[in-house]
């Protein structure tokens, strides 16, 4: 239902019942795992509504880094981008030295590495103490860091700003983040899975559901998706509230205003209702044309970060984050996914995600902050999005 080659995706998707992904043979599941330990740099990635993953592997242990999003200019690769750019957290590219698509062309592939011991020699994962902070004590965290939001919100210095907070849950020598990788993919086939790997940045695993730039030759897409209401019992819920209908406002305005500038023939498509995981969101499609793909580093640099996960107006709304958050953000509410400005790219906000540690896996989640937000409600809703990686842990 989506061409492998181009990533055009089938009208007729939303009706496909998704096959289940399976996990390769054993061999291949430990020679990945280890690849989670090693000095080489590699991605796997699974696109909405499709059955197989693609494998990105670098051979070489220098990865690309980066300290612009304009310096994506020309590059091709796997991306994954901080929230913040600096030298501890760089954007990094891994070069398609290997690219494989399915198990069977994976297995192949891998086979090029298998006698290189030297490259997949263990090297300790990075880790902190899995926290010791309680329910209440973790809330109070939060809740101080609410209120220093909300001043400046109800002086109406923002009109919005993104609110987010960490969270650990513990794992033990069987963890295997292949497998974990596979279980999301079945769980969540809307959504854009991935695995990445580098030296650099250690190893995350996605499930996002937010496109920040994707598509090929002149027709691209990105979307303006905020709000979030959980799914009771598997009911969708029907109605939205002002809150929620504001917060996709300022996103979708603040998106048209950029696609204006770079682009032409934009059509909307939106808001409506769009489902990720035990969530909903509200949705707008924004499809329209570029007829210079070289400078996708330019555009990019507008669009990150958009108001979903940063706030308005964008640099002091950032600036203010990076200030008066409590802790570093690190990859998460980045970019995610793969580049090619002569091809197909198909690039995501790093949403749902985790940090995998030795001991621990490290979760985030975040929720727009309005005049009119509620503490307990925003809480909830961060908790709501942690599930989405803690179903599959």
């Amino acid at each position: 239902f989506r061409n492998r080659k181009t990533g055009i995706q089938h009208p007729s998707c939303q009706l496909y019942r998704q096959k289940e992904m399976r996990l390769p043979d054993k061999h291949t599941h430990q020679l990945i795992d280890r690849l989670t330990q090693s000095r080489l740099s590699f991605a796997l990635y699974r696109l909405p509504w499709t059955d197989e993953c693609y494998l990105i592997l670098q051979h070489s242990d220098e990865v690309v880094q980066l300290q612009d999003i304009k310096e994506l200019n020309g590059q091709k690769g796997f991306v994954l981008s901080p929230f913040q750019q600096t030298e501890e957290h760089p954007i990094v590219v891994i070069r398609p030295d290997v690219t494989a698509y399915d198990w069977e062309e994976i297995t192949q592939a891998l086979s090029s590495i298998e006698n290189e011991e030297e490259l997949l020699n263990n090297k300790p994962l990075s880790s902190t103490p899995v926290t010791t902070l309680n329910e209440t004590e973790r809330y109070d965290r939060y809740y101080a860091a609410f209120r220093r939001f909300m001043e400046p919100l109800k002086e109406k210095k923002f009109k919005k700003l993104v609110l987010s907070r960490p969270a650990f849950s513990p794992i033990d020598e069987s963890f295997s983040p292949l497998e974990t990788f596979v279980k999301a993919c079945n769980d969540y086939p809307r959504m854009m899975i991935y695995l990445c790997h580098t030296p650099v940045t250690g190893t995350w695993l996605g499930s996002t559901p937010e496109i920040i730039l994707s598509g090929s030759s002149q027709s691209w897409k990105t979307v303006a998706l905020a709000g979030t209401l959980p799914i009771v019992d598997g009911v969708e819920p029907a109605e939205w509230s002002d809150k929620n209908k504001e917060e996709q406002a300022i996103v979708a305005e603040y998106i048209r205003k950029i696609i204006k500038k770079h682009g032409a023939k934009m059509t909307e498509k939106g808001p409506y209702t769009a489902r990720a995981g035990q969530l909903v969101h509200l949705k707008t499609d924004f499809l329209f044309q570029l007829k210079e793909t070289g400078f996708l580093g330019n555009l990019l640099k507008e669009l990150h970060p958009t108001p979903a996960i940063c706030g308005l107006p964008k640099e002091e709304a950032y600036q203010f984050i990076l200030s008066n958050e409590g802790y570093d953000r690190r990859y998460y509410s980045g970019m995610v996914g793969w580049l090619d400005p002569k091809g197909q790219t198909d690039l995501y906000v790093n949403l749902r995600c985790m940090e995998i540690r030795s001991t621990e896996v490290k979760l985030y989640a975040g929720g727009g902050i309005l005049p009119s937000s509620e503490v307990r409600s925003e809480w909830e809703e961060t908790t709501q999005k942690m599930k989405t990686m803690k179903n599959i842990l």
